[in-house]
């Protein structure tokens, strides 16, 4: 199994749960974010995100994006207020 794949199987396993998005955006400016992980799809996965204005925005990253640590997710538990940092 490859990377990607694996990647994948991780994100699948975390669908409905708090993640925080840690996205480079280039030249230095880096985005945290935290949302819900909406959905998992076989090339991308969406994070539904609600800001402070009670609007909700969907982004989406590649799998090729966590492999190449453009972006970082790490999934929240809740249960054991303990973070999984997946990469």
């Amino acid at each position: 199994m490859d990377s990607v794949t694996k990647i994948r199987k991780d994100l699948e396993g975390c669908i409905g749960k708090t993640v925080i998005l840690r996205a480079n955006k280039g030249r230095k400016r880096i985005v945290v974010r935290e949302g819900i992980l909406e959905s998992a799809y076989p090339n991308l996965f969406v994070v539904k995100i609600a800001n402070e204005y009670d609007s909700i925005r969907r982004v989406s990253y590649t799998y090729s994006d966590v492999l190449t640590s453009t972006v970082e997710v790490t999934i929240c538990e809740e249960e054991q207020e303990e973070n999984v940092k997946i990469s």
